[in-house]
Order: C-alpha cells, then structure tokens, then sequence
C-alpha cells in the first residue's frame, strides 16, 4: 500500500500540512502591525519581511510574485495581506492573484484606517473571522504525489556529509519515486561539485545551466575581491572540521538523493511535475526556507551538525543532526538523531526510515521541535537588486 499523508485539501487541488491564516506585510513598514493582529489572534502567522519598498520596479515586482506564491502555499487556508498605503508592492495584482486560489483573501490599509493603531484592531477582527472561518475544516487522506519536499542545509560540520545529508538524500528518493517533487538549492555549496550534478540532469540544456549558475554566484563574488573557490566555509564550518568549500559542497549535494534532475528553476518558482528539481537561491537561512515555502513545499528537512534552530513561519521545518554531541546537547531542537549513523549503530537506510515515518506523521499534523517553541517568526525574501 503506498504512503499517504492526512492534509487539508484546498480548492486548487493541493493538500496542505498545516491550516493557518496568513497574515502578510505587503511592505516591511507595517511588519509591527502584521506581528500584533498574529499574536492576538489564534491560527495566524506573520510573514514579516524586509521588501517592497525603496526598490527597483524588476525588484517589486520579485517581491509581489513572491508574497503571491507565499499565500499560495497549501498551509495557508485564508489571507489577511496588511499594506501602509504608499508602498511600490503591486497590491492590485496580489490581491486578485490570491483570490484565483479560492481561499478567503482581505487587505487593509493602514494609512486609510487612521494609522496602526486602528489597523491593528480592524486587522484583528478580520482575522479572527478568517480562523473562525477555516478551523473547522478536517484532514483528509492525501497521496504523497502531493508533497513538495524542501531541502537545506545549515550549521554543517563532517557529520553533515557523513550522515544528515545522506538521510535526507535517503527521503528524497523515496519522495520522487512515490511521484512527488523535491527541491534542493543553495548555490554556493554546488562550487566544486558542480560537474557531478551536471551529470545528473536529464538534458544537456539543464547540465550546462547549472555551471552557468554557479558561475554566476562566483563572478558575483569577484566584482567585491572575494574568490569562493579558494575560500574557507564559515568559521563554524572550519571548527566542525570542513577544510574547503569543495569539501562542503561534496557533502552538502549528498541530500538530494541519487534521482535524475529534472531542472533548473528560479527562486520565485515552482516545480512544474514531479520528480528532483534544482532551485537557484542563496543559502541564507531566511532566505532560502521562503524560496522552498514559494515552491509550495508543506514540510522542509533540515540537515545540521552544528545545530540551527531556525523554523519558517507556516511551514514546519524538520531538523535531521549527523552530530550525536550535537543531538544530545540540543535535543529540545532536534527531531531525528542521525548521529547513531556515525556512533555505527544503524545504517543511513535505518535511520532514513526513521526520518520518513516522522516526515508523515509531520505532514498530518504532528508538530516539529521548532514548531513546539514557536521558533519560526524569521523569515526575509531574496531579491537580486540593491535597496536604493
């Protein structure tokens, strides 16, 4: 019998882990505002950024279509976007490109209301009808064809290499052959594997796109004097024992698994069928967890060594440790202890199966470690310009 998940099933036909009402910032100015009407309101979570303003108009309206593909994730059963009113974000196109989801979708203008004050109030009132609204609606079961998996990777030492990523790759096999999609990114680790991923993708169009990428981050590098290739890691990486980005990039490419590559989509996209997509993003934490929530992914897995307690808002965040110190240490952050791989007292496949059974539980309402806490308020959105 194939795996399934129990999801909340939206009327664009994708199944959702979680059931939240969003409330999104249009501009980083009413981000207070956003984090108020969330705190006072059950079932709401703040998407607080640091965009749509004092922008170029290619980088606004990067930041609208990726406030968009935020409220279209299936965890996001209704929308409250909280605008200030003189801000560049293209509201009119944000707000009818959400409403085509069929979940409930209202804005409020600070500046028309009499400022954050009344904001706030008005802004509680509509949210809280919105959860009145939605929290009644039940799980259902769901085919794990449904489930987009994100992948990061972050706080990495060797066990990184050695266990989280190859556990992580583990699932990713499984969710591609169960027909789902998995995206795996952070650009900067591909330095130096580049070629093996090259050989992995399914045409030769994909294959050279992605030494064009990796390209891209390095000729970005050397416009401000820095040569990643001949650079170091951070300085946690160093203290974990990785000697070179080359290193890092070895093992950080092991967590997406051993499936073919389908393509090479960018940081505001979705993967359009099944199967291992590359994404193109920074690996900035905040960052690159909101490029994995833009693809739709209901869940993403986590790998570390070091430890990272950082979750999504929205979306949990699973954490999978190579480190058994580390597991020990931080074990009120971590959710599977892939560190027994590296005592030798299960296999990658053991544990792989382990962190899978976890992920469905985790899909059907389950919560993370960091959802627990309620670790997840950072979040930031990547755009290619310069803020003027």
């Amino acid at each position: 019998m194939s795996a399934t998940f129990q999801g909340y099933q939206r009327k664009d036909g994708l199944y959702g882990s979680r059931n939240y009402v969003a409330i999104i910032p249009s501009v980083f100015c009413v981000n207070e505002v956003a984090m108020a009407i969330a705190h006072q309101v059950e079932g709401c979570v703040p998407y607080c950024h640091h965009k749509g303003c004092t922008q170029l108009e290619p980088d606004l309206e990067w930041t609208t279509d990726a406030l968009i593909r935020i409220g279209q994730n299936p965890n996001i059963g209704a929308i409250l976007i909280v605008s200030l009113g003189c801000e560049g974000t293209n509201n009119a196109r944000l707000v009818e490109a959400l409403k085509e989801t069929g979940k409930p979708v209202e804005r409020i203008v600070s500046q028309e209301l009499g400022g954050a004050t009344a904001a706030i109030r008005i802004g509680s009132d509509i949210a809280r009808n919105m959860w009145l609204g939605i929290s009644g609606q039940q799980r259902v079961s769901a085919p794990l064809s449904a489930y987009t998996m994100g992948i990061k990777c972050g706080g990495s030492d060797t066990t990184s290499g050695l266990a989280s990523n190859p556990v992580i790759g583990y699932v990713s096999d499984k969710i591609v052959d169960a027909g789902g999609k998995v995206i795996f990114s952070e650009t900067t680790e591909f330095i130096g594997a580049e070629h093996i991923l090259a050989r992995r993708c399914r045409n030769p169009e994909d294959a050279k796109r992605v030494f064009e990428i990796v390209q891209e981050v390095e000729t970005e590098a050397n416009k401000r004097g820095v040569d990643m290739r001949k650079g170091q890691p951070t300085p946690g990486n160093i203290r974990g024992g990785i000697s070179s980005i080359e290193e890092k990039s070895l093992g950080a490419i092991v967590k997406s698994g051993t499936r073919p590559i389908e393509g090479i989509i960018g940081y505001n996209d979705a993967p359009p069928k099944p199967g291992l997509w590359i994404k193109h993003s920074p690996a900035k934490e905040i960052e690159l967890l909101s490029a994995m929530a833009i693809a739709g992914s209901q869940c993403i897995l986590f790998s570390t060594g070091l430890g990272a307690p950082q979750g999504y808002p929205g979306v949990p965040v699973l954490k999978v440790c190579g480190n058994p110190v580390t597991f020990v240490r931080q074990k009120e952050e971590m959710d599977i202890d892939a560190g027994q791989v590296v005592l030798g007292n299960k296999s990658v496949e053991e544990v792989g199966e382990e962190a899978f059974a976890k992920l469905l539980r985790v899909l059907s309402g389950e919560a993370t470690r960091s959802e627990a806490v309620k670790y997840y308020a950072s979040m930031d959105i990547y755009t290619p310009g310069n803020s003027l």
